[in-house]
């Protein structure tokens, strides 16, 4: 009998650390999530003593996404999305152009190259789901049209990510990578309509992404809301939990398995389609304890991939790395919402809470750096970075919201309110 088991040790380990240092981060007035993330750095490979399984707590801080995103899928219509498309899609990509301008100037002063100072610089561009919900969340700010706004941005740059995933492989090799060959069926098709490799990769992205949108929402909108109906009919409540995250889960995986989105989107799309049933509220809290719980994994996982001796190694680079997602981004968002007429405090407020990067980030790099399009340096630059938004971010929102009418006012040239 193998008494070893590295799933039980590494959630025992990750819940009861992050339970401990949470507690401390509450005493000291400090974020709950920067009490997770020294949880995590405890457990980590970087530090002495025991090290907890990276690719399990990888996987369950994955289930906290997906479960998140299917619970803002809850609230969020159809018809919610499409009211902020614009100004939605003008953020997100606004943020990306600069985040990737950073990048490739960073990346140019370190010589790495202008393709992976551009990967590097769009890693840095995409919100971390996880925190950014937290903050919404406890703001009450949710069911907002600020709330609905962040959400939409987030929905963007999952889009935005799931290109940009699947292009990365077949275009390593002109980034100065190791570049992966399409798939036989792919190769047979670009042979047969003439395409060259990254249009054909394109072509194939977009009609995935189409038909998964259009199989959730004329197929899944309908089978959904009656299967959860069915289940509640039978009276029986654990089918009922069942149910729901038999869906949500489900249907993030066989998203991404056969239709190559983010585990994130297609978790959303199945809330989504879900709020059309009167039982969406009772899913909603039958799914919040598993939710919380998997989320404190999420950052518990995030700490174990942070290396301390970044921080003495390399302060400029990362300095530039932190700048460029707590100050270019937090610009660029803000100039996106004053130019679509939200008020400035409201403006400087939410763009403060897109100031921070997650798991996305994590995951573009990682395959940057084992395709050798750019060095290590950058997966610890970008992990460094990540945790330094996070644990700063709530500060940031802090002044944002304290000093942020008089700091908006000057910034568009008026006199603020006596």
């Amino acid at each position: 009998m193998n008494h070893e088991a590295p799933l039980i040790a590494t959630i025992v380990a990750g819940l009861t650390l992050a339970f401990v240092f949470g507690l401390i981060a509450h005493r000291l007035r400090l974020s709950l999530i920067a009490g997770y993330l020294l949880a995590g750095v405890v457990i980590g490979p970087f530090t002495p003593g025991y090290v907890a399984d990276l690719g399990i707590a990888a996987q369950l801080s994955e289930i906290g996404v997906i479960l998140l995103m299917f619970g803002v899928g809850l609230h969020f219509s159809l018809a919610d999305l499409m009211k902020v498309r614009g100004i939605a899609l003008a953020g997100a990509l606004a943020q990306i152009a600069v985040a990737a301008g950073g990048g490739m100037a960073l990346g140019w002063a370190l010589d790495w190259g202008l393709a992976a100072g551009l990967v590097f610089g769009v890693s840095l561009s995409v919100a971390s789901t996880v925190v950014l919900l937290r903050v919404l969340t406890e703001r009450d700010q949710l069911a907002t049209d600020e709330g609905r706004v962040a959400i939409g941005w987030l929905v963007v740059q999952d889009l935005v990510m799931v290109m940009v995933l699947v292009l990365i492989p077949p275009l390593a090799g002109v980034m100065g990578g190791v570049e992966t060959p399409l798939e036989p069926g792919a190769a047979t098709e670009v042979s047969r309509l003439g395409l060259g490799p990254f249009w054909a990769t394109m072509l194939i992205t977009a009609a995935k992404v189409a038909a998964f949108v259009a199989l959730m929402l004329v197929v899944g909108s309908r089978v959904i809301p009656w299967m959860l109906h069915y289940v509640a009919h039978t009276g029986q409540r654990e089918l009922f939990r069942l149910a729901v995250l038999a869906i949500a889960l489900g249907v993030a995986y066989g998203s991404a398995l056969f239709f190559g989105v983010t585990f994130s989107l297609g978790a959303f799309f199945a809330g989504m389609v879900m709020a059309g049933s009167t039982l969406a509220n009772q899913a909603m809290k039958d799914t919040l304890p598993l939710r919380d719980a998997f989320a404190v994994l999420f950052f518990v996982a995030m700490g174990m991939l942070f290396n301390p001796a970044v921080l003495w190694t390399q302060p400029l680079p990362l300095l530039a790395t932190v700048l460029i997602i707590l100050v270019f981004k937090t610009v660029a968002a803000y100039a996106v919402l004053r130019a679509f007429r939200h008020a400035p405090p409201v403006a400087l407020s939410l763009a403060a809470s897109l100031a921070q990067i997650g798991e996305f980030s994590f995951i573009l790099i990682g395959m940057s750096v084992n395709l050798a399009i750019m060095p290590d340096m950058a997966r610890d630059l970008v992990v460094a970075g990540a945790l330094l938004s996070i644990v700063l971010n709530p500060a940031m929102i802090h002044l944002a919201q304290r000093f942020g009418p008089r700091l908006a006012a000057r910034i568009d040239g008026a006199k603020p309110a006596p």
